[in-house]
This record gives C-alpha cells, sequence and structure tokens, in this order.
C-alpha cells in the first residue's frame, strides 16, 4: 500500500434527523430495509426476517452483482448502536466494520453517525473499494435513510 498512507481508513458523517431513534434504527436493524437507504449502491437484497437483536448473529445480503455477504454483528445495543463486519459466504470477516450509532436529541430528532473503519482489512482484493469509500458515499446513506424516516410519521 505504497503511497496510501494518507487515505483515511476511518470515515464518517453525521447528520441530525427528525425522527425517532427506535424508528430510524428500525430501519438500520432489518438488513431487509438497508438497500432502500445503502448510499454505496451495492446491496441488492436481504431476506425478510433477519432483523438483528444481538452480538454475534449473521445476517445475509445479496450484492448488486449477486455475491452473498454475510454480516456478523460485533456491537449492538438496541435503538443506539449496531455495527457488523462484512465477510464472503463461509469465510471469517475480512477486518472491516460498518458502524451506526444514534443519539437521541429529544422524542423526534436524533444523530445519527456512519462510520466505515477499514483499519484491520488486509484483504489485497478489498483494499481499492475500501479505499473509494468516503464520507460522501456515508452521507448518502444518511441522506436516504433519512429520507425515510422523515416520511414514515
Amino acid at each position: 500500500m505504497t503511497g496510501n498512507a494518507d487515505i483515511p481508513r476511518v470515515v464518517c458523517a453525521v447528520r441530525d434527523i427528525a425522527a425517532s431513534a427506535d424508528q430510524i434504527f428500525e430501519l438500520i436493524a432489518d438488513p431487509a430495509q438497508q438497500p432502500r437507504w445503502d448510499g454505496n449502491s451495492n446491496l441488492g437484497g436481504a431476506a425478510d426476517g433477519q432483523r438483528v437483536r444481538a452480538v454475534g448473529e449473521v445476517f445475509t445480503m445479496t450484492t448488486t452483482s449477486g455475491n452473498i455477504r454475510e454480516n456478523h454483528v460485533v456491537e449492538f445495543e438496541e435503538g443506539r448502536r449496531i455495527a457488523w463486519m462484512p465477510a464472503d459466504a463461509g469465510s471469517a470477516p475480512a477486518g472491516h466494520l460498518w458502524r451506526w450509532e444514534l443519539t437521541p436529541i429529544d422524542a423526534w430528532h436524533t444523530r445519527a453517525i456512519h462510520t466505515y473503519d477499514w483499519t484491520a482489512l488486509t484483504d489485497q482484493n478489498r483494499l481499492q473499494r475500501a479505499m473509494a469509500t468516503t464520507t460522501v458515499m456515508l452521507r448518502a446513506s444518511l441522506d436516504r435513510l433519512a429520507d425515510l424516516a422523515e416520511h414514515q410519521r
């Protein structure tokens, strides 16, 4: 990775959303909802009934290219925080992490922080895509999520 030392390995975006933390969390913790707000436009779909409820769970997604991705939940606090590490089907996680943190501002407003952390990623085949994942992409996910949550009331 010579020459890439200046590329941040942790990127995040923040947005205040006019919806409750619980309402937003439901959209994040239900994998079937994720393609609706994915700012990377690489999630094709997920089966219903995989709503995440605890660390250690694994939910499965299909990418737009048809690959199966197993997402290992490594952080979980109902209504507040969820993080997962993606892996190819049947493999260990590759070393990158997606995290969502929600902090209620009041009953109908929430600060959402979306983070992509690839500090532990060593798979050379994934480095190019990891380097291309920017705050702009994370912000796109936040904006799409906000649009969904704010219009569900």
